[in-house]
């Protein structure tokens, strides 16, 4: 995953004469069209063998790279952008998507998810369930699959970054350890013990050094466990584009019509709204969000305030239990570091990198150091070869504390878990407005195998496989459950959580709530689909009755009386729930749940809530959501620019969830915030991935400030980056 810093802000464009004209966008240069690029091109499937052989044949200067039959309908071809523009105009040629890249989002939590590892689980006829004979595809950077815990479980795999068989961690150039601490939250069986240490692990290589792979790569990993007719497939990777469309959540809805049990991580772009990333975006995956396990949290007490310290990768524990004084050091160079000894430093985010600014203030003798964010909200890093506790701040609580005037702190420690981390993005979906996470789990300080040892991680990454593992389990205690079954066990039994402050965490953010193995291994009930997205009503289209069939799927060897409870009432919205019904002993039933939803008695706005439905011993609580107008999801996601080939030429690209009717890139002197040129204004632009190449004016050399800016509907959005021309 790339992960562009979009600061977002609104200053005004020079001036209103400034602002109202445009200059003619520039069109593309010859440059353009010799580059060389590699492209994902969907096709209808009755076309697929037809359009394979028109490329080669019509098309000398296209390689076809990979032909994708089962994750997608489609081909990997690379060639110069004029061929590769022309494809689309190829009968039965639905979209051609330049690759896009991936990096990997990067303990003993199992049984808050209700692992037993000393007495276990067992199905019904008395098997233990371990996860054997279930297969688990683990799509990451590979896994070592030499490490004592590992080995037993290893049962082969593919690496599709280099095409071999032989997917172990890079080890030399950019080396690797994300997906073997995956594979042991999932099926470690050694030291430490994973969620289902009997699973045969299936390691696909689909991000090479550094942790950094591409659209081709995933979806040639997908491919390949379809082929391999995993059980289960876990993806803790993604990028931060908010697209159902994206190809990878395409594919991976693709491998659940296979059978295919799929679970991916949400992302670690939190807290925000909207920040949920492909493939995390798929429908009928299971994306996880991350919560907390037991833990003992620091906390700092100054000016009559609590902060609480989130501890970076990489440092010790935090040991100071009585006041200690503290310094602000700016940036934490080591010019900054005076007078620091035996006190607790606080820096400021940027310049240097965390361990240096750690290592200055261990020279010089700190007892701690806390590093705030420079901008706005958390954040998450780690530091190497520090003996010091480092933790960090937001940039408001930063802030606030670089300015008070009391000279100590002091700190006490409280025991939290079921927490969302402030790291774990939040959805819902744009275009498709889904719930998303499904679920979730723990993903903060998770203690798993490395390459050569073990290591306590953090994110989405460590929550999924949390999530897979359960997964196999329950595939092994119920072998003719589908994907949508599994899905909703997860989702029907899951708790729900709460934030410090006792209010229930919303649905974009925890979706269902935190598995809970033990309830679902044995539901009495399962309901799906298991949340209910209702959608978009604009006010302009009066009243709108939104209908949802839901599946009543009784397990239990009785007949079951169930009772369906509204939400809270609200003027303008009106429930249609099943009266009381029942179903017979392992039998089936359709119901419809219904919304009479009346716009003009309604704000603009999102509404979310629960549905619940009342068996005779448990209770079902359905997530759900819609909206009244379109909503306020960023404009612009994915944002990048970069050098194109010869002088004056750059490209850009980014997503666009619903198009554009305007949009442009600004430049301003960075230290007169004077307005200097449009680079670019486009009117008219389609929804999904969008780049272009553009020829920049010979003046303009240098480093600037950029406002890109998209206006749609009666919303525009903005973003501020710095752009450097040479």
């Amino acid at each position: 995953m790339i992960r562009i810093l979009l600061i977002l802000s609104c200053f005004l464009l020079a001036s209103e004469a400034e602002a109202a004209t445009f200059p003619e966008h520039p069109s593309a240069p010859p440059q353009y069209e010799n580059e060389w690029e590699i492209a994902i091109i969907e096709v209808a499937p009755e076309r697929l063998a037809a359009i394979e052989v028109e490329i080669r044949s019509r098309y000398p200067g296209v390689t076809v790279r990979h032909v994708y039959k089962t994750a997608l309908h489609g081909l990997s071809v690379k060639g110069r952008r004029k061929e590769l523009h022309e494809l689309q105009r190829i009968p039965g040629v639905v979209r051609v998507t330049p690759i896009s890249t991936y990096k990997a989002d990067l303990d003993q939590s199992v049984p808050l998810i209700g692992g037993d590892t000393v007495r276990g689980y067992y199905d019904r006829s008395g098997n233990r369930l371990t996860g054997r004979g279930i297969k688990v595809g683990i799509i990451d950077t590979g896994i070592d699959y030499e490490h004592p815990d590992l080995r037993r479980n290893y049962k082969g795999g593919y690496d599709t970054v280099d095409g071999d068989h032989d997917p172990m961690e890079s080890r030399s150039v950019g080396p690797t350890l994300h997906g073997s601490h995956v594979a042991g939250i999932i099926g470690a069986n050694g030291k430490l013990r994973g969620v289902a240490p009997d699973a045969e692990i299936i390691a696909y290589r689909a991000l090479g050094p550094s942790g950094v792979g591409s659209t081709e790569t995933v979806l040639a990993a997908i491919e390949k466990a379809i082929e391999d007719k995993v059980d289960v497939l876990n993806l803790s990777l993604g990028n931060e584009v908010n697209g159902p469309d994206w190809p990878t959540s395409t594919a991976l809805n693709k491998a659940v019509e296979h059978g295919i049990i799929a679970v991916t991580a949400s992302g670690n772009s939190g807290p925000g709204v909207w920040t949920v990333g492909s493939p995390g975006t798929a429908s009928k995956a299971i994306a996880v969000g991350a919560s907390s396990p037991l833990m003992r949290v620091p906390y700092v007490q100054i000016a009559g305030r609590e902060l609480r310290l989130d501890m970076m990768e990489g440092s010790p524990a935090w040991s100071l239990s009585r006041a200690a004084e503290w310094v602000y050091a700016g940036l934490g160079k080591q010019a900054d570091m005076k007078n620091v000894s035996g006190k607790v430093v606080l820096v400021e985010r940027g310049a240097l990198t965390f361990s240096q600014k750690v290592q200055h203030a261990q020279k010089a003798g700190a007892a701690a150091v806390i590093i705030f964010n420079n901008m706005k909200g958390y954040f998450q890093g780690a530091v190497e070869g520090v003996t010091i506790p480092v933790a960090v701040l937001s940039g408001r609580d930063g802030k606030w504390l670089k300015v008070q005037t009391e000279t100590f702190l002091r700190t006490t420690f409280r025991k939290e878990q079921d927490r969302l981390a402030s790291f774990s993005s939040r959805g819902p979906v744009t275009a498709t407005w889904d719930i998303k996470p499904d679920v979730v789990a723990p993903g903060v300080s998770i203690k798993s195998t490395i390459p050569g040892g073990y290591l306590s991680l953090q994110g989405t990454s460590m929550a999924a496989p949390h999530v897979a593992g359960a997964a196999a389990l329950m595939k092994q205690a119920h072998p003719e459950w589908n994907p949508e079954q599994v899905k909703a066990a997860l989702m029907n039994t899951a708790k729900l959580l709460y934030n410090e402050n006792g209010r229930l965490y919303t649905v974009y953010e925890q979706g269902a709530g935190r598995i809970q193995m033990g309830k679902a291994f044995r539901p009495e009930t399962l309901v799906y689909p298991a949340s209910l997205p209702f959608g978009l009503v604009e006010k302009k289209d009066g009243q709108s009755v939104k209908k949802i069939p839901l599946v009543i799927d009784n397990q239990s060897d009785r007949v079951q009386k169930y009772v369906f409870q509204s939400p809270r009432l609200a003027t303008g919205i009106q429930w249609s729930l099943p009266h009381t019904l029942y179903v017979k002993p392992h039998e089936k039933q359709q119901v419809n749940v219904e919304i009479d939803i009346n716009p003009s008695f309604l704000k603009r706005g999102l509404y979310e809530g629960y549905v619940t439905m009342l068996g005779e011993k448990e209770t079902i609580r359905l997530p759900y959501l819609f909206f009244v107008e379109e909503p306020n999801y960023p404009r612009i996601m994915g944002f990048q620019f970069a050098r194109g080939e010869g002088e004056g030429i750059y490209k850009y690209e980014m997503y666009l969830p619903g198009g554009a009717d305007e949009m442009g890139i600004v430049l301003y002197d960075p230290a007169t915030f004077r307005y200097v040129d449009f680079i670019d204004y486009r009117q008219n632009v389609t929804n999904g991935k969008y780049e272009q190449i553009i020829s920049v004016k010979q003046s303009i050399k240098g480093t600037y400030k950029a406002l890109v800016f998209v206006k749609k509907g009666r919303r525009e959005d903005t973003f501020e980056t710095v752009l450097t021309f040479s």
